[in-house]
């Protein structure tokens, strides 16, 4: 398989990259996709069998299951980092090691009920804290040590709304490859 294919198995919707301006429908926009993720996840993973659940979406990629469970974890510290951002100054927040958590007992389950209830109460109480948000907010940042660099909130929204997505796609491939990737 080329570079070429791997990547386009990797970033399905492409990476994502900051627009020079942010305008509010933007912000808007990717908070609709951060909201709806939930049920999209829900909607394309509930019939799914344990063996399909066990499908990769690319070569030495994760289970449907892994990226489900990845999806809780990730968007967990997203709210973590978004309230560090919005009472400390500049705050330095902390990476995880996202692949050993995916290997973790709770990243290999095959059951996504309860990852799925926390995804639908952790969205919307993301959401919520997101269109509250004033432009002032917005301007806010944290310090991502693994990056080197300083993230926005406005920024950040569209990351995670990007993330979410990227993730469905990665679903929706695993589904579309059936099983044809192994690990």
């Amino acid at each position: 398989m080329t570079s070429e294919a791997l990547y386009k198995l990797r970033f399905p919707i492409g990476s994502f990259h900051t627009p020079e301006s942010i305008s509010k429908a933007m912000i808007t926009t990717w908070i609709n996709e951060i909201e709806a993720f939930p049920k999209a996840v829900a909607a394309i993973t509930e019939h799914l069998s344990v063996d399909q659940l066990n499908w990769i979406y690319r070569p030495d990629g994760w289970t449907i299951k892994q990226v489900v469970h990845h999806c809780a974890d990730s968007h967990m510290n997203c709210i973590i980092r978004f309230k560090l951002a919005l009472t400390e100054n500049t705050p330095t927040i902390r990476p995880y090691y996202e692949n050993r958590w995916a290997e973790l007992s709770d990243g290999t389950y095959n059951d996504l009920t309860d990852t799925l209830s926390l995804l639908h109460g952790l969205h919307a109480k993301l959401g919520r804290l997101m269109r509250q948000l004033s432009d002032e907010d917005l301007k806010r940042e944290f310090i991502h040590p693994e990056h080197g660099k300083r993230f926005r909130l406005d920024e950040t929204i569209g990351i995670y709304a990007w993330h979410s997505n990227h993730h469905l796609a990665h679903i929706k491939q695993a589904i579309v490859y059936k099983g044809a990737f192994k690990m």
